[in-house]
């Protein structure tokens, strides 16, 4: 794979390819000429967002019924806002919810042959797991307390690390470009390939990729606080994700743009679009008052799965600024945790930095919102840095 890398941005009728909707309707297309747009990503995108809204707003009150069948509900910690206290027993690990809804409409309109889309899916599959069984530990010792510290990070280094091997396989096969994109910047695109003393190493990839995937999945955790915060912030990032994915595999924009052309990074696009429907339709149910909230296999999910394509369309570094939100939320807990082992003093009131405008007296509607204002902003500053080359 190359930067001047150019095909067409569909797939091809062939046989053993594509999704199982792809089968089964562009069989007909000769008989009903209308079915030739299933051809298309711009199509098959919208489907699975829409597929994904509707699967979460239909499974929705199901699920969440079962979750307080079972009783798994939400522990508050105890030096949290006192405002928080109230919402102990919420159900939880609504994430699952999100999961169901991005895989089913991202296995029925995406293309099964493409090994970005497997690629993806596993990511969120395997980082929601973790968050499973940490939700799960919650639940049966009935206390705000998982997986340790140790044992969550050493389970997401494992992941990451599996998938950036995974990454380094396709670059040999000419499936993975390993240059960084660099924003602002045309020509600078630097590899993360390293040769020492005449040897080549990933050894570069390798720590970017664990940061990246690990960094992305701890940070959404930290911005599940409040009602709907961290769904609206993930809604934001996907739609921005999506954008780029299409514009990344796009031969016509990305030479425009300029920017590194990756057509297998197309079926990505189906994937993001499938991310959008299913974290909107979770959030008519997370909004506040919450019926239900995400959990730990929710956001790790998530956050694995928006580290997992940032890594796939090369625009890793633009990830800072379309997850800004969800950096600011990381560092917060970095400086209060490292201010406070320092110098025994705390910069914030409470951290994550959402607690700490709460405890200022701002209402929890009024931070959600604000939040993901600026989150927005974020989103489309990182958009017009593709031109802004």
């Amino acid at each position: 794979m190359t930067r001047n890398r150019v095909t067409e941005n569909r797939i091809t009728a062939r046989p053993g390819g594509a999704s199982v909707l792809y089968h089964l309707l562009y069989a007909l297309h000769d008989q009903f000429s209308v079915l030739n747009v299933i051809r298309y990503i711009t199509f098959r995108t919208a489907y699975a967002s829409m597929t994904a809204l509707l699967i979460s707003l239909l499974l929705g009150p199901w699920l969440i019924a079962r979750l307080k069948q079972f009783q798994i509900g939400q522990f508050i910690r105890e030096e949290g806002p006192t405002t928080h206290q109230a919402k102990a027993g919420t159900p939880t690990m609504g994430g699952l919810l999100i999961i169901i809804s991005v895989l089913v409409p991202t296995l029925l309109w995406g293309d099964l042959t493409n090994y970005y889309i497997w690629i993806a899916l596993g990511s969120m599959t395997l980082f929601g797991a973790v968050g499973f069984i940490d939700d799960y530990r919650k639940t049966i010792r009935k206390r705000s307390l998982g997986l340790t510290a140790r044992e969550k990070i050493a389970f997401q280094f494992g992941i990451a690390l599996l998938i950036v091997i995974i990454l380094i396989i396709l670059n040999r096969y000419g499936l993975y470009d390993i240059h960084l994109s660099v924003p602002f910047f045309k020509r600078f695109t630097p590899s993360l390939n390293l040769v020492i003393l005449g040897y080549s190493t990933y050894l570069p990839l390798i720590i970017f990729g664990l940061i990246v995937l690990v960094g992305s999945s701890n940070t959404v955790n930290l911005s599940d606080g409040l009602d709907g915060l961290a769904a609206g912030l993930v809604l934001v990032a996907a739609s921005a994700l999506t954008v780029l994915t299409y514009v990344t595999s796009h031969a016509t924009f990305a030479e425009y743009l300029d920017i590194i052309k990756n057509t297998y990074a197309a079926e990505l696009t189906i994937f993001c679009g499938a991310m959008v429907g299913a974290t909107l339709g979770f959030l008519w149910y997370n909004s506040y008052p919450a019926q239900v909230f995400m959990g730990d296999v929710g956001a790790m999910s998530l956050g694995g799965a928006i580290g997992t394509v940032a890594l796939l369309i090369k625009h890793e570094l633009l990830l800072i600024s379309i997850g800004g939100i969800f950096i600011i939320e990381g560092l917060s807990v970095i400086l209060q945790v490292g201010s406070y082992k320092l110098f025994g003093k705390r910069v914030f009131r409470m951290a994550p930095i959402h607690h700490h405008f709460e405890l200022m007296g701002w209402k929890e509607p009024k931070v959600v919102i604000r939040f993901w204002i600026l989150a927005l902003i974020f989103a489309l500053f990182s958009l017009t840095t593709l031109k802004l080359r």
